[in-house]
Formats: structure tokens, C-alpha cells, sequence
């Protein structure tokens, strides 16, 4: 459980991570929806998913190579934490 609590604290660090992870839950979707869904900039958007995905809480669901079109989604680990996330009621 500790790795869990530094992944986190990590999440909620960061009020764009949070968004990302929280927009993810309710699906897969690339970085401009996410962006529009939650009205923060597509470069923020980019750099949360970056951060999310070294730390294995999201991943790219489309080939590597692709450069339009990439589609993110949340992994298990991800989820999981979300879901303490929510249930401990650390964010809002």
C-alpha cells in the first residue's frame, strides 16, 4: 500500500492529472476530447498523459507510431487507485 500512496499522492499533486484520470474513467478518448471534456489546454492534457502513462495509470490503446488520432484509456492500476482515490474523498 505504500507504492499506492505515493501514486496518490502523485494523482493529486496535480489538478490536471486528476481531470485526466477522472475524464479516462468514463472511457477511452484522445487528448483533444479529454481536453474539450474538461477545458483545460491540449498541451496540459499532453503533459498529464505523459506523467500518467511512465507511471503505468494509462496507456496508449493505438499503435505507437500513430500521430492523429491516438486514443488513451486507463489501466486496471489506474482505476484502482482512482477508485481509493474517490473512496478516501481526496479530491472534489
Amino acid at each position: 500500500m505504500t507504492d499506492d500512496w505515493d501514486e496518490i499522492g502523485f494523482i493529486i499533486s496535480s489538478k490536471y492529472r486528476i481531470r485526466v484520470l477522472k475524464r479516462l474513467v468514463e472511457g477511452p478518448a484522445t487528448p483533444s476530447k479529454i481536453s474539450e471534456d474538461e477545458d483545460i489546454s491540449i498541451a496540459s492534457v499532453s503533459h498529464a498523459l505523459k506523467q500518467l502513462r511512465e507511471r503505468d495509470l494509462v496507456e496508449l490503446l493505438v499503435d505507437e507510431d500513430r500521430r492523429k488520432g491516438r486514443v488513451y484509456g486507463i489501466t486496471e492500476r489506474g482505476e484502482r487507485l482512482w477508485t481509493e482515490i474517490q473512496n478516501r474523498e481526496l479530491v472534489d
